[in-house]
């Protein structure tokens, strides 16, 4: 028996409340505690404590420039830049060639090499934190920027180079066929056709190696000892001591060490969905 018009359309704007439901619910989840924590940036600790979720008396900028007085945010902030731009560039030069291979290339271990490459996507992170100490002591880099630099841009090859071979995989072969005619060498094909025309993916995998390097905290606390390589996320954990929390200078630092995570998403997501949605999930 077929249903009725009337219960199609009752069914259709019971789907439609319910998607609208589920999305409000998770812009809440989302939105909410990134709000009160801004709202908490400007509060004393006493209203913090007394008063969680109200609001604020005076807002108090004072605590964002305690926030930079106490953890010399601005070394931290050059620190971050440093260890996120140069395990960007380090990931993004190694995945692409590797990818260039794995897609355009035909040989008989490749699928082999392939899957082994794409299998670190499941590895847990925090299951290469022995291994990884153990190399960094070894090479002589424990305490370094280059350190995490090498360790952010090694975690983050399987997902950069799942990605970029997915659109490598996509350019028609004809045109390498073309430009090899023309002379190009193995090379000149990479750099000239391939890489090019993988910009989309390139921008997709750059931003999730920036973000992760930027937001990472446990690689930062294992492979680090000292304010000359300390990190932002490292450093906020220095607002706490055995005796006292400076919970609302804290917060105004989190606030601040998410402002160039925002403005890198807001200027590039447009990009991040296309790539998501096209040749990152082909080949």
């Amino acid at each position: 028996m077929r249903p009725s018009e009337g219960s199609k359309t009752v069914l259709r704007y019971a789907a439609k409340t319910t998607k609208w439901i589920v999305l409000l619910f998770f812009l809440i989840m989302t939105f909410v505690p990134l709000v009160w924590l801004v709202v908490s940036s400007f509060k004393t600790d006493l209203e913090l404590l007394s008063d969680p979720f109200g609001l604020p008396a005076k807002w108090l900028v004072s605590n964002y420039e305690k926030a930079v007085r106490i953890s010399e945010l601005h070394l931290l902030f050059i620190h971050s830049i440093i260890v996120s731009i140069g395990a960007t560039t380090l990931n993004i030069l190694i995945a692409s060639m590797a990818a260039f291979v794995l897609s355009r290339e035909r040989f008989r271990a490749r699928n082999y090499i392939t899957n082994v490459i794409l299998a670190g996507v499941l590895i847990p992170i925090i299951g290469l934190m022995v291994p990884y100490f153990r190399l960094v002591r070894r090479l002589g880099l424990y305490d370094s920027l280059l350190a995490l630099i090498l360790t952010y841009a090694a975690i983050n090859i399987p997902i950069s180079v799942f990605l970029l071979r997915g659109f490598m995989s996509t350019i028609p072969k004809e045109l390498e066929e073309a430009v090899i005619i023309d002379g190009c060498s193995f090379a000149q094909r990479f750099t000239r056709i391939i890489f090019p025309l993988s910009k989309l993916g390139v921008v997709t995998a750059a931003t999730f190696v920036f973000l992760y390097s930027w937001n990472e905290f446990i690689y930062a606390l294992l492979l680090t000892s000292s304010v000359s390589a300390r990190t932002l996320q490292l450093g906020i954990r220095f607002f706490r001591s055995q005796f006292v929390t400076d919970y609302t200078a804290m917060y105004a630092a989190i606030v601040l060490t998410m402002i160039p995570t925002v403005i890198v998403y807001v200027a590039l997501h447009e990009r991040i969905i296309k790539g998501l949605t096209s040749g990152a999930v082909k080949g």
